[in-house]
């Protein structure tokens, strides 16, 4: 996965040039709070992926070892077969990501962002470790280990560019790839558009299979999922579906439901359970995105905070091979702390001040375990964030929360 990690400049590059178009444009499709959540829970979903590929990696390597019917060379050939059927064995797991609660639970938070931009593509989930299943076709035919994890970093980086509305319809290229417009279905929530357009690369295999829906001009899309998520914070965003599953299943009064609830289609509860605790729902003329207000001042200090987090994220990606277990864990601890802080941050809760002390304490103290710092270094990095802190505390006014009205058919 290097591909993605040396990516990484590639994309902040190409969100800058899009930021500056946004605003040029006056379209007002770049919200800060959005963009620095969606950055979060990107950096969450790398931090995350370096644990979390190890399982699916053995099994894919032991299942070549075992079950492969035959040994391909590293010929071209192999490399665009493997591309082509990485892309069909991707619209399976995506497609069945939208259909089943399990998967669902962790595919949603890539389409939690009520907005439609560059940033959106990064929203990837940190609890998906069950689709690595959709992928072992590709070990029975006999895909390298390395040609698999080539094909499939090429596959997502394709994916980032068609995260954007500034780019119109592209003609004959519609028919066969996944472009902007045909991507911007799959994120609406409008009714025409729901479950549609799974595709990665090839836009073919909803045009084969019947989920392919074009982008309408007289429909808008709308962004979000039908249960909003109505927070900044990263970490709750990973688990806000997971959690509802779990309670469900511990209301259900039959054992049977207990278990079937995982596997059986999106949105499905148990009877009894949807009967004593309903939830709301979704009507489209109340739609409403979620936005809070927060200064100038404390916009720059967020832009600050995030850069250091985003060069933080990067050095620890790049360096992780040379770094010991303990320095390993530790320092991505100290990215998730962060993250999550900047949840509350954009939110103005009343315990921002507090979080944010907790947060340097933290940090420097971890800091220092891991990397055996100075003394010198260690006061100097504690001086640094106590100054960070104390301007936080000096430019954050009260503000509130507040929901944009947004209506349209859904």
């Amino acid at each position: 996965m290097e591909y993605i990690v040396f990516a990484i400049p590639v994309f902040f590059i190409l969100i800058l040039i899009e930021w500056v178009v946004d605003y040029r444009r006056k379209t007002n499709y770049c919200q800060l709070n959005d963009a620095i959540t969606s950055l979060n829970i990107g950096v969450l979903s790398r931090i995350n992926q370096v644990f979390r590929l190890l399982i699916p990696f053995t099994i894919y390597a032991f299942s070549l070892d075992y079950l492969a019917l035959w040994q391909p060379d590293n010929s071209l050939i192999i490399w665009l077969m493997a591309f082509i059927l990485y892309d069909f064995c991707y619209y399976w797991h995506h497609r069945y990501g939208h259909e089943i609660n399990l998967l669902w639970a962790a595919h949603v938070v890539h389409h939690s962002s009520e907005e439609y931009n560059l940033t959106t593509a990064l929203r990837q989930t940190s609890g998906s470790f069950l689709g690595f299943v959709f992928y072992l076709p590709l070990a029975v035919l006999g895909v390298p280990l390395e040609i698999f994890i080539a094909v499939a970093s090429l596959n997502l980086l394709y994916q980032f560019w068609v995260h954007t509305r500034h780019i119109n319809n592209l003609g004959w290229y519609e028919m066969i790839f996944v472009t902007p417009s045909n991507h911007r279905v799959h994120h609406a929530i409008n009714q025409v558009y729901i479950d549609k357009n799974y595709g990665g690369v090839f836009i073919l295999w909803d045009r084969l299979f019947g989920t392919f829906q074009a982008e309408l001009e007289n429909e808008p899309c709308l962004y979000g999922v039908r249960k909003p998520l109505a927070s900044w914070n990263p970490v709750w965003a990973n688990l806000q579906v997971y959690r509802q599953l779990f309670l469900d299943a511990w209301h259900a009064q039959r054992l049977r439901d207990k278990l079937l609830i995982w596997f059986k289609p999106t949105g499905w509860r148990p009877q009894d359970v949807a009967e004593r605790f309903p939830l709301a729902k979704f009507d489209p003329q109340t739609f409403s995105k979620y936005q809070t207000q927060i200064s100038g001042k404390v916009s720059s200090y967020i832009i600050v905070q995030q850069l250091l987090l985003l060069l933080a994220t990067f050095s620890y990606l790049f360096y992780l091979p040379e770094m010991t277990i303990l320095q390993q864990v530790l320092m991505g601890s100290c990215i998730i702390l962060t993250t999550l802080c900047f949840g509350y941050l954009l939110a103005n809760e009343a315990l921002l001040v507090k979080l944010e002390l907790a947060r340097f304490s933290v940090v420097v103290c971890l800091l220092a375990i891991s990397f055996a710092l100075s003394v010198t270094m260690f006061v100097g990095i504690l001086v640094a964030s106590v100054a960070f802190l104390l301007f936080a505390y000096w430019a954050l006014p009260k503000s509130k929360v507040e929901n944009t009205q947004i209506t349209g058919s859904v």
